[in-house]
């Protein structure tokens, strides 16, 4: 991080409430990620079962996801696309897969169909929720984007990766609309006595009561990334700004020091 930090509590905003802010956020956060936990279980269940029977899986071995995947879509309100992006080289009929399932507004749950021939937006590899997993083999809180591949909504996707005997298979992932996600943090913001974001590894604004840091900008003038050594309860501080990392998610809780 620049120079100017220090890990000091700020002077006028409790540091207390701080951390139960980062807290709330983390666990709206961690709650989508169980969801996609479970979702990439079942999928090495089903990719280590196909490979018992000595053979590669294809793209009709992973309907068998299907119900599972529907079912999390209705329990979990947030979420509204879920599934499987398989790695290009995994299945034997096909370079790449997206078994994936959206739930729309009147609940009904319907099929991703995405036309790889006329779809500038098939390739999948370069996006941050494929690529990070695929490259660090940790899980990542991608966008806020604009999703042109399933939705054409401001989202969020949080994805992990999936593996085959020790192999990059895919990623496990769901979306989050950003109006649900800060429909769902910011209320735990407005706990707060002073305006606040939530700002992502890039610095990208996913939740905001500040109005000079609206939803989707682009935070300047610190690196988004605190070290690791700054951890709840204990806020870092620097240029006047309170900076509170929510626990295992890459996001960051940013408000005003003073």
């Amino acid at each position: 991080m620049a120079g100017g930090l220090r890990t000091t509590p700020p002077d006028l905003v409790d540091v207390a409430l701080l951390a139960e802010v980062s807290h709330a956020v983390r666990d709206v956060v961690e709650a989508v990620f169980a969801t996609v936990t479970e979702t990439a279980a079942a999928c090495e269940a089903l990719l280590a079962a196909v490979s018992a029977e000595g053979r590669r899986p294809n793209s009709a071995d992973l309907a068998a996801l299907r119900p599972d995947l529907h079912s999390r879509l209705h329990r979990h309100e947030l979420v509204s696309g879920l599934g499987f992006v398989a790695a290009t080289d995994l299945l034997t009929d096909t370079t790449g897969w997206l078994e994936w399932w959206q739930i729309d507004a009147t609940g009904r749950v319907t099929p991703l169909v995405l036309d790889g021939s006329h779809s500038p937006f098939a390739d999948y590899t370069h996006w941050d929720w494929y690529a990070r997993p695929r490259d660090t083999g940790r899980r990542i809180v991608a966008g806020p984007y604009v999703d042109y591949l399933c939705s054409d909504e401001y989202s969020l996707t949080l994805s992990l990766p999936v593996s085959l005997d020790g192999r990059f298979a895919g990623v496990a992932a769901a979306d989050v609309y950003l109006r649900h996600f800060e429909a769902a943090t910011a209320p735990f913001l407005r706990r707060l006595p002073v305006p606040a974001r939530v700002v992502n590894s890039r610095g990208r604004v996913t939740a905001s009561t500040d109005p000079h840091h609206l939803v989707g900008s682009l935070t300047k003038g610190f690196d988004s990334t605190p070290p690791a050594a700054v951890q709840p309860p204990t806020p870092a501080v620097h240029n006047g700004l309170a900076l509170l990392p929510c626990a295992g998610t890459s996001l960051l809780l940013v408000t005003s020091a003073h």
